[in-house]
């Protein structure tokens, strides 16, 4: 683990790790917002993944929908990478009281992460719209077209599109970690994405870190700021693991 946040995390008593994308890249998911995504969607489907992702294109388009969605936000045989085996083991001895992720692949609880917030949902849960009956991811992947109900109504991944709401329960879990955290690391996300984003507003610990490759506009208002792959800053040998205990 870089030391400087090794140093941070030995003095910390209450660290919360708020991710976004970059955190899952490292296990060979790629970033649908990036060029080369943002590039593919325009060029095979002809609209920006915002447009593709959207609760009216979901509604208006749903065979497209599940097209695209099935293509490019589902990797069910994807494993947690160095990052989120580190974030199990800080919260498993006690440092780490919440992961706050924009991520919906559910690696984290992979890799045995317990209390995590999902902001934008997860593709293993799925309902139907009409009954609300629950099905899994497998059910949604291996079904011909527009996966449906047996009561015939459109089984929908539980995930947060475009122009709808965030999950209420998610928001206050989210918020009320950040407020009563003393640490708060942040990785993997530029920041860019509201409402999420404005979530590290409520930050009134004492280290502010921030993890991501490129520069964020929000660097200036951390106490340390790392441009370097999170899996690399996060790994966790079993000598520096017993340290913080």
């Amino acid at each position: 683990m870089d030391k400087r946040l090794f140093e941070i995390l030995k003095k910390s008593k209450s660290a919360v790790f708020f991710g976004g994308a970059g955190v899952s890249t490292e296990s060979n998911i790629p970033d649908f917002r990036s060029e080369k995504g943002l590039y593919h969607a325009k060029e095979v489907y002809g609209l920006p993944p915002e447009e593709l992702l959207s609760h009216e294109f979901f509604m208006n388009s749903t065979e497209k929908f599940f097209e695209y969605y099935r293509e490019n936000l589902v990797y069910p045989d994807a494993l947690p990478n160095k990052a989120h085996i580190a974030l199990s083991k800080l919260e498993e001895i006690g440092k780490l009281k919440a992961v706050i992720t924009q991520n919906i692949d559910g690696l984290h609880q992979k890799a045995g992460s317990k209390n995590v917030y999902e902001l934008h949902g997860a593709v293993s849960r799925n309902r139907c719209m009409r009954c609300r009956k629950f099905y899994d991811l497998d059910y949604v992947m291996s079904a011909p077209g527009v996966p449906k109900c047996e009561c015939g109504g459109i089984v929908k991944p539980e995930v947060v599109l475009y122009d709808e709401s965030l999950d209420e329960r998610q928001i206050n879990g989210a918020l009320n970690a950040i407020m009563n955290c003393d640490t708060l690391i942040i990785g993997g996300t530029s920041l860019a994405v509201y409402p999420a984003a404005g979530f590290v507003r409520y930050f009134r610990g004492n280290n502010l870190v921030l993890i991501n490759m490129q520069e964020t506009p929000f660097d200036r208002n951390c106490d340390l700021v790392i441009h370097e792959k999170i899996g690399e800053v996060m790994n966790l040998t079993d000598e520096e693991l017993e340290m913080l205990r």
